[in-house]
């Protein structure tokens, strides 16, 4: 095993998939995913977006899927 960030060794250990390859790939495509998501104009009706990450917030995303997916 890879050294890896405490955000991604934090990550494993409370989801609790340490030995589990698959889900740690399915939650780096899902932090990969959260990154790499671009709000849609609200036009005022339907439910509004709030999930407006920081460029910072989304390099850190990508940064700890890049971890699990290399490790």
């Amino acid at each position: 095993m890879t050294n890896l960030s405490p955000a991604t060794q934090a990550l494993i250990t409370a989801s609790n998939c340490a030995g589990s390859r698959i889900v740690q790939l399915h939650i780096a495509y899902a932090l990969r995913a959260l990154a790499e998501y671009r709000t849609p104009h609200w036009d005022g009706t339907g439910p509004a977006c709030y999930w407006h990450p920081t460029p910072q917030v989304r390099r850190e995303l990508l940064n700890i899927a890049n971890e699990l997916e290399n490790q």
